[in-house]
């Protein structure tokens, strides 16, 4: 018969060299701030349509006639090379619709950062929305990225939607001609999954005048169908801290939360 010894030591050794192996295993990486940005809320958005919209009739620009157009309303610019995703790729050298639109990043960087590059349409569409903007006093928009380039292994005959296309701009800060700054993060006031515009809307909680402010924006940005999808905070956790603005090819559709 075989000692029980012996045994129990195997065991142990087994036991133990097991779960310290596991232990010393690094811990996996953790995805980028952006990967689950469209991750949607528990609710579904309802969809609206609104054919013959210049949200459709910018998105359907050929390159020549989009940049002409840029350049009839005194758009200044430059075209962008290598660009992975993005069909019109140019970068604005000042202010669309009289407002400048902006990274953090010094002026130093901001001609080379990638997320200061747009898609050409998505311009045309922040030049008509410069008449909300203005209205609000708003001279400068501070954003996270509007480009954010793809996998180098991106075929380069493929055009991107959303980011990836520079069809997309996350929106953080709205800067008025006073200095005045709205904060989407520390000002929106919203409520996770809760409509933002129209009928059954949910005013912000509480209700200041900077929040109320920011939600009429926002419900601008929706019912002037310059743009497919307008996300704010109420959509999801990744949107806390930001307006989402896209333009989106080949669709009538709408969507505002």
């Amino acid at each position: 018969m075989t000692s029980p010894a012996p045994v129990l030591a195997a065991l142990a050794f087994v036991l133990f060299g097991a779960t310290n192996g596991s232990q010393s295993q690094p811990k996996p990486k953790p995805k980028p701030r952006h990967a689950k940005a469209h991750a949607r809320s528990t609710k579904p958005i309802k969809l609206s349509h609104a054919p013959g919209s210049r949200a459709e009739a910018y998105a359907a620009l050929s390159p020549s006639a989009c940049l002409a157009q840029l350049t009839e309303r005194g758009i200044s610019f430059v075209r962008e090379p290598g660009t992975r995703g993005v069909q019109i790729p140019v970068r604005v050298t000042g202010k669309v619709g009289g407002v400048l639109y902006r990274t953090d990043f010094p002026d130093r960087e901001r001609s080379k950062v990638p997320w200061e590059v747009f898609d050409c349409r998505l311009l045309l569409s922040l030049d008509d929305f410069g008449e909300v903007l203005r209205a609000h006093s708003i001279a400068e928009v501070r954003i996270f990225s509007c480009w954010r380039p793809p996998a180098k292994s991106w075929p380069s005959s493929e055009w991107g939607k959303r980011h990836e296309g520079a069809l997309a701009v996350d929106v953080r800060e709205l800067r008025k001609d006073d200095g005045e700054a709205l904060n989407i993060l520390d000002q929106f006031h919203g409520r996770l999954g809760a409509a933002l515009c129209g009928e059954g809307a949910v005013p912000p909680s509480p209700d200041s005048p900077e929040a109320k402010e920011l939600h009429e924006i926002a419900c601008a940005a929706a019912d002037s169908h310059l743009f497919n999808s307008v996300l704010t905070p109420n959509y999801n956790p990744p949107h806390r801290n930001h307006f989402h603005l896209e333009l989106t090819p080949d669709v009538d559709w709408f969507m505002v939360r």
